[in-house]
């Protein structure tokens, strides 16, 4: 692939690539050395376009230490929200929701009713871990959950985009409506290219 076929390239960025420890390791030691790192790969290549959602944006500020990320992280990343009133998505995904949340649900209920049963022959701090654990587990792992999920995958629907998360709920959604996405794995590897190519 010549580097003109990427023109116009954009990266949509998920907090979770520099909050996840499997992903984050990939760019550097600890989150804010991450993502600075991150910076500075996708900074080598200026025609790359790296975009975030305000939410996420805030999200981010959040998680690491602000005051080493404002001026770093706004020399590159575009932050633009989705066009939410304009962007269409197909009803399908909001029968697959419903019934998806239906089940979680279901499953959070015999979450709940084994911590019940539990409660005679284990501590109370135990118990309520594992609820804490499990109920989590069923209701929210591998589902969008949140307006910063929503968002990115909006955003990358609206410009095009590549999308670069380690939330598999996220992923889910992405691969559901036809978008590109990159394994989390292979981040790295895959920002490395672009920006190489880019270059040449």
């Amino acid at each position: 692939m010549k580097a003109k076929d990427l023109e116009g390239e954009r990266l949509v960025v998920d907090t979770s690539v520099f909050t996840n420890p499997e992903i984050y390791r990939q760019f550097g030691p600890e989150p804010t050395r991450a993502f600075l790192n991150f910076l500075e790969l996708v900074g080598q290549a200026p025609s790359l376009r790296v975009y975030m959602p305000s939410s996420v944006y805030s999200e981010l500020k959040r998680s690491l230490k602000a005051h080493e990320l404002s001026r770093a992280a706004r020399a590159v990343f575009r932050i633009k929200s989705p066009k939410k009133y304009e962007l269409k998505i197909p009803a399908f995904l909001l029968y697959e929701l419903i019934d998806d949340i239906r089940q979680r649900i279901n499953k959070g209920l015999r979450v709940a009713e084994e911590a019940v049963r539990s409660t005679s022959f284990r501590e109370e701090a135990e118990i309520i871990n594992t609820l804490r654990r499990k109920y989590r587990e069923a209701l929210r792992e591998g589902i969008v959950d949140s307006k910063e999920d929503i968002e990115l995958v909006l955003l990358t629907m609206e410009l095009d985009g590549l999308l670069l998360s380690a939330d598999q709920g996220v992923l889910n959604l992405a691969d559901k409506l036809g978008l590109r996405w990159i394994c989390p794995e292979e981040i790295r590897e895959t920002v490395e290219s672009l920006v190489h190519l880019r270059r040449s």
